[in-house]
């Protein structure tokens, strides 16, 4: 595996390779690498020749009070565990090199209606930084195909909706969460949880599993989602939200069906937790 931080080097490559006919599949990361993210290179694998992932800690994405600072930054493991999933190139940055200008003046993208609620809403001008160091990435390495992990699902909404509105060349493929043994998405904040909390952690997915259930039996959404709400409070948890959403738009709905989605977060002492159920039946 190849590793650059720097653009023309990387494009130099990449170059090569399309004049040789390769397909080229994009996994964009901000490192700290678990299964989660290496089921990404394997989904890349399938669908293209060529595989470039990122490692970039997007400060545009981060709140004032956010982690940032203290954001694991783990590069060297990182190489190692692409590099074991054939993995062809990393691209690791620095925010010197993706913004050489500053961050003041950049030029920002913003994705309408899809960024606005849900964890958009908790997180103001968040996925406006994703949508542009997202769409710098696709501008620099022109991929094919780029794969998303279905956790972050309102992230995977925008993009979408980015690659769409712009007409970009691009195949967008989900792919499905990877948990833990108990249910617990991977994340790299799971590991800011104590012993306490990750025991604890777990219990948003059950509430998923719980709502849902409800919501296939007949129950009243506003009734499933109000009560589920209740079951994290009392386990422990300060939620933010738990929505039945359309899994295009991300319009409310009211009915569980083919294209619902359960989405929730909530936090765990100092963790944010982040989570959802597609409809699968």
């Amino acid at each position: 595996m190849q590793t650059f931080d720097d653009i023309k080097a990387l494009q130099n490559t990449l170059a090569a390779w399309r004049r040789e006919g390769h397909r080229i599949a994009l996994v964009p990361t901000m490192g700290n690498l678990h299964e989660g993210h290496l089921r990404l290179v394997d989904a890349a694998r399938q669908h293209a020749d060529r595989v470039v992932a990122t490692v970039f800690v997007n400060p545009l994405q981060f709140g004032p009070d956010e982690d940032l600072d203290r954001y694991p930054r783990t590069l060297s493991e990182d190489q190692r565990l692409l590099a074991g999933r054939g993995c062809d190139l990393l691209f690791a940055p620095g925010v010197d090199t993706l913004y050489p200008e500053g961050q003041s003046s950049l030029t920002r993208v913003f994705v309408p209606r899809v960024s606005e609620g849900l964890c958009g809403a908790h997180r103001p001008g968040h996925f406006d930084g994703v949508a542009t160091v997202v769409s710098l990435l696709f501008n620099l390495t022109r991929p094919d195909v780029a794969c998303f992990g279905e956790k972050d699902f309102q992230q995977l909404a925008v993009i979408r909706k980015l690659v769409r509105d712009q007409h970009m060349p691009i195949e967008i493929i989900g792919v499905p969460i990877a948990r833990d043994h108990d249910g617990l998405a991977l994340s790299s904040r799971n590991r800011y949880l104590d012993e306490e909390a990750r025991a604890q952690a777990s219990l948003l997915y059950q509430c998923l599993v719980d709502s849902a259930q409800r919501l296939e039996q007949g129950d009243n959404s506003e009734q499933v989602l109000a009560k589920g709400l209740q079951q994290l409070q009392q386990a422990g948890f300060r939620p933010e939200y738990l929505a039945l959403c359309d899994a295009t738009t991300l319009c409310p709905i009211s009915t569980w069906h083919p294209g619902a989605v359960l989405l929730a977060a909530a936090r765990l002492g100092n963790t944010r937790l982040i989570d959802n159920l597609v409809w699968a039946s």
